[in-house]
């Protein structure tokens, strides 16, 4: 019995580790923060992000995605629903519902759209890095088009 209450306290606080680690990623994106973003990833990261390639691969590749992103908006909000995640040994995954949304230059808002998000985090020199993401919409499979008009 000791060792499942070890393991509980374990994962429980391995899981408050994990969704800080998350609320400084979403505390840098609305920063507009590269490198605050830097330390939530690994330097390996692969992430398979809506816009292409089909994969980023790096930490550089991450960030220049992001760095897209800061060009494009004034002002970045970012938004996550329902964040969920498992944890085990030194690996966890999550998933939630996301919006990134904000004020380009010219003054217009983009209210964005809902996507799922995945993520793949690794416990590496003792801090919960994000090893994978993926970020996705569904699609109307007669028209393979992208249903962006869905909320959770």
């Amino acid at each position: 019995m000791t060792t499942d209450n070890n393991f509980r306290a374990h994962t429980d606080r391995d899981e408050v580790e994990i969704r800080d680690q998350i609320g400084k990623l979403v505390e840098a994106l609305h920063a507009k923060d590269l490198e605050a973003l830097r330390q939530s990833y690994s330097t390996d990261v692969v992430s398979f992000d809506v816009e292409p390639p089909l994969q980023h691969v790096g930490i550089a590749a991450k960030l220049e995605n992001w760095a897209r992103v800061f060009a494009f908006f004034e002002t970045v909000n970012y938004e996550l629903r329902d964040l969920t995640f498992t944890v085990g040994d030194g690996v966890a995954f999550g998933h939630a519902f996301a919006r990134l949304r904000g004020t380009m230059p010219n003054g217009v808002t983009a209210n964005g759209m809902w996507v799922r998000v995945t993520y793949g985090m690794r416990k590496i020199n003792g801090a919960w890095l994000i090893a994978h993401d993926q970020v996705s919409v569904p699609f109307d499979i007669s028209s393979g088009k992208g249903m962006v008009d869905l909320e959770p």
